[in-house]
C-alpha cells in the first residue's frame, strides 16, 4: 500500500500533523496505518493525538480503523469528531467505503464522538479470548459502523 499525502487534513480549528506510519504486520493481524498530533491551527498547541488504520480484519473490528485521545484540558470541543472526520478523508482516498470506531461501553464521552460523527452503533461486541484487548482485561466494545461518502473523490 503506499501512503497518501496528508497537508490537506485540517478545517477552521484543528490540523492533524503526520507523526510516523505503520506498514502492515501480517503476523500481528496490523494493517497499514497514520499516526497523527492533532494540534490547533492558531497556535500550533497539541491538543491529542489520533490514528487512522487502512484495511478490514479482526483487529480492526474490535480495535478500530480510527483511534483518538484529545488531552483533557482540551475535551468538550468536539475535537475528535472533527480530526474523525478529517480521517474519513484520507479513508475514502484509500477507496475504504466504511470505517469502524471502537469504544468501551463505559466510555460514555467517546460514544458521544462516535455518535456525533455520524456513527450507528452496530452491536456492543464481547471480545474474543485470543484479542490483545481482552489480555489487557477489557470485554466489550461499542462497535460503531460509518459510511464514507467518496463522491467529490477525483
Amino acid at each position: 500500500m503506499a501512503f497518501l499525502p496528508t497537508e490537506d487534513l485540517y478545517d477552521n480549528e484543528i490540523y492533524l500533523r503526520l507523526d510516523r506510519t505503520a506498514e502492515e504486520n501480517k503476523e500481528k493481524g496490523y494493517v497499514p496505518a497514520y499516526y497523527f498530533t492533532i494540534c490547533l491551527r492558531d497556535n500550533s498547541q497539541e491538543i491529542g493525538s489520533c490514528d487512522l488504520r487502512i484495511g478490514y480484519n479482526d483487529n480492526t473490528y474490535y480495535g478500530g480503523n480510527i483511534g483518538y485521545r484529545i488531552e483533557e484540558s482540551y475535551r468538550g470541543n468536539h475535537y475528535a469528531t472533527k480530526a474523525c472526520r478529517l480521517l474519513f478523508k484520507l479513508a475514502g482516498e484509500h477507496g475504504m467505503k466504511s470505517l469502524i470506531i471502537t469504544c468501551d461501553p463505559q466510555n460514555i464521552a467517546s460514544a458521544r464522538t462516535c455518535e456525533c460523527a455520524g456513527g450507528i452503533l452496530k452491536e456492543i461486541a464481547e471480545l474474543p479470548e485470543t484479542n490483545e484487548m481482552y489480555r489487557d482485561g477489557a470485554r466489550e466494545k461499542c462497535i460503531y459502523q460509518f459510511m464514507i461518502d467518496n463522491s467529490d473523490k477525483s
